[in-house]
């Protein structure tokens, strides 16, 4: 059976591989204790958040501008341009950085969101802003403590690589960093366009980060690019788990060695590029988190720009049941890969360990009892 496209989730087409979902199953994805650990701050600005910036700083942008930027087509164009629009014109004062933050954990911790791990380009904050790192890493990190005190949500902070600016940058980034050290600020990441910036070029970078301890993951493979990237990233970055990784497909050996390692794939249901580029009627069927996971790999569902992509925490983990077809028991593993690829510190993971697992059967049990049919 094909399901109906859910319009209201990332826009995504029709899927034979999925199951309907009834409210019951809807209120279990809320429900479930989840780790987000691939979001882009930015890529969570709310609408309304965004038309306010805009009127009070005078940014050169129409409403009708705005609301394509929120529009999400049946083939979804990146979100890049919105996030350089933001970069240099929206978010201009410390608070507004406290402000997204806050309003991000919110949103994530109403659905069930136990812990997020979130990213931050500061190269561009810098240049098209004047602010001074340390004052935008303390706007932010305040908006974690508020959303901490209100939602009861942690959250740890990931300065990410502007990998479209030149690698001396990425070097310059990390010793801020290192300058402003703080416990929130966990590790380094990089993003942005992959297609001629492959992850040699921030060797430096990186190899600063870890001697100074900080942790790293990094956007690779994400945009049909060479699975050399992925293994560049891993094998030279010395990440300690990666974002995205589809093209690692390319290589079953490797991946094979690499779900060996355990090494945690943080990938996003919602990729514009797979929207893009595969037939509606073969996308749930040749999508590569597919294959990723036929290899072995541990994944992890995330919404990497919840409200540009359409998606929240919940849905993101309602697509990989209702249309890429993984069942219950898939889910739960997955969810047990974010506490392990996540970097809160032991003790509390070891908490999580003990009390997520039961608590996942038990809003399962309820969701079939309640759905009439048997949790597959």
């Amino acid at each position: 059976m094909i399901t109906d496209p859910i319009q209201s989730i990332g826009n995504v087409p029709a899927s034979p591989l999925g199951r309907p979902v009834d409210a019951a199953r809807r209120q279990f994805f809320r429900a479930l204790p989840k780790i987000e650990l691939h979001c882009h701050l930015l890529g969570a600005v709310r609408r309304d958040t965004f038309t306010a910036l805009a009127r009070k700083h005078g940014a050169p942008i129409t409403d009708a501008e705005i609301a394509a930027f929120y529009a999400r087509g049946a083939k979804p164009v990146g979100v890049l341009r919105v996030l350089r629009a933001l970069e240099r014109h929206l978010l201009l004062e410390p608070d507004d950085f406290r402000r997204i933050t806050h309003e991000y954990l919110e949103d994530a911790a109403a659905e069930s969101v136990r812990h997020a791990e979130f990213f931050w380009n500061p190269t561009a904050t810098i240049r098209d802003t004047g602010l001074a790192y340390g004052e935008v890493q303390a706007g932010i990190l305040a908006g974690i403590r508020e959303a901490r005190a209100d939602f009861g949500i942690s959250a740890l902070l990931i300065p990410s690589i502007d990998r479209e600016a030149e690698p001396s940058s990425a070097v310059a980034m990390v010793e801020m960093m290192l300058a402003h050290r703080d416990p929130a600020v966990a590790g380094v990441g990089i993003d942005y366009r992959e297609n001629d910036r492959p992850p040699e070029l921030f060797l430096e970078a990186y190899a600063l980060a870890r001697r100074h301890g900080l942790k790293a993951t990094a956007h690779a493979g994400e945009f049909g690019m060479p699975w050399t990237n992925v293994e560049t990233a891993v094998e030279r970055l010395k990440v300690d788990r990666v974002d995205h990784g589809y093209t690692l497909v390319d290589n079953p050996d490797l991946a094979r060695r690499y779900a060996e390692r355990g090494i945690v794939f943080t990938i996003v249901p919602t990729n514009s590029y797979y929207l893009r580029t595969l037939e509606p009627e073969r996308w749930a069927i040749d999508h590569p988190i597919r294959a990723m996971s036929a290899l072995g790999l541990k994944l992890h569902p995330n919404t990497d720009d919840p409200t540009l992509h359409n998606v929240s925490p919940a849905g993101a983990w309602e697509l990989m049941y209702s249309h890429l077809g993984f069942d219950i028991d898939a889910l739960k593993a997955m969810m047990l890969n974010g506490i392990d690829g996540c970097w809160a510190d032991e003790e509390r993971r070891a908490a999580w360990r003990a009390t997520w697992p039961g608590e996942f059967d038990t809003l399962a049990l309820a969701a079939d009892r309640l759905a009439g049919g048997a949790a597959s």
